[in-house]
């Protein structure tokens, strides 16, 4: 596996995270296109900030072999974030109301 596919498989978790959570608890339900934007941004956002922590997809590959435990972690920590996001979203929306 590569960097680039083991961060596409983490967007996919968050989108996954997202709709789940959404699905889950109709009222922080944005839609289908909604749900999917805020799983990508979510998985991103805390991947980049929490990944120094050692599970980010270089450290996944490092040396031509990957760590199993490192990229469960990360699909975990993708997975959460989707849900992170709507209700971040959630609560910004009825700030702005």
């Amino acid at each position: 596996m590569t960097a680039t596919l083991i961060s596409l498989i983490s967007i996919v978790f968050g989108i996954i995270g997202a709709n789940s959570f959404a699905a889950l608890n109709k009222k922080y339900s944005f839609g289908l296109i909604g749900n999917t934007i805020a799983g990508v941004f979510g998985s991103i956002l805390f991947i980049k900030s929490f990944g120094r922590l050692g599970f980010n997809p270089q450290a996944i590959v490092s040396e031509h072999s990957v760590s199993i435990s490192l990229f469960i972690l990360n699909c975990t920590v993708s997975l959460i974030a989707g849900g992170l996001a709507l209700l971040l979203l959630h609560y910004l929306k009825s700030k702005v109301k």
